[in-house]
């Protein structure tokens, strides 16, 4: 692990895990314009949307020490999307959260990733849990989940700003587990 001007870099085997810097945004607009990649994350984003998005991260490092990293594959220095952690006010717990580009789905990206960033949660943060909000139709998020070893808590509403005029929110997923159970599963127990 070593530091970079923005915080922490982390690495696995295949990816870099670094904080977000400004030439990423391309990137991150890229994603977050893709239908595909944001059915379940409140649908595309122009620009902007991505810029705040983007920022807000920025910001959590400069405010909290941590939040999502922008995650690059070793090999060819492309950015694969955000993996991380973040406990953002009126969230229901620390969560390790990933979003990745669909051109880089089922490949492992996401479990690598957002292992590692466990790892540094509860070993380097102190965290005592992490969660996952996932939303219930997103069965390859929860695959994830579960691949980590986290279990299903139950159903709330989802987390987040209130938007005037909008619908109620809807329920998403709780997955989660304790750093001793992670802690246990890692030693192989």
């Amino acid at each position: 692990m070593e530091a970079s001007m923005g915080g922490v870099v982390l690495e696995t085997d295949r990816l870099i895990l670094r904080p977000p810097e400004k030439g990423d945004l391309g990137f991150w607009a890229e994603k977050m314009a893709d239908p595909e990649a944001m059915l379940h994350f409140g649908g595309p984003q122009p620009l902007q949307g991505a810029w705040r998005a983007m920022a807000m991260i920025s910001g959590a490092w400069s405010l909290d020490g941590a939040s999502l990293f922008s995650v690059i594959e070793k090999d060819s220095g492309r950015w694969l999307g955000r993996v991380g952690p973040w406990f953002p006010p009126g969230w229901p717990a620390p969560e390790i959260g990933w979003a990745l580009d669909p051109r880089f789905w089922g490949r492992g990206y996401a479990t690598e990733a957002a292992a590692r960033a466990m790892d540094w949660a509860f070993e380097d943060l102190g965290w005592t849990e992490a969660v996952h909000v996932i939303a219930p139709a997103n069965l390859a998020s929860a695959a994830v989940a579960q691949r980590l070893g986290s279990r299903l808590r139950g159903m709330i509403d989802s987390p987040g700003l209130p938007t005037p005029g909008a619908p109620p929110k809807p329920q998403v997923q709780l997955w989660g587990q304790s750093r001793e159970e992670w802690r246990t599963r890692r030693r192989g127990g």
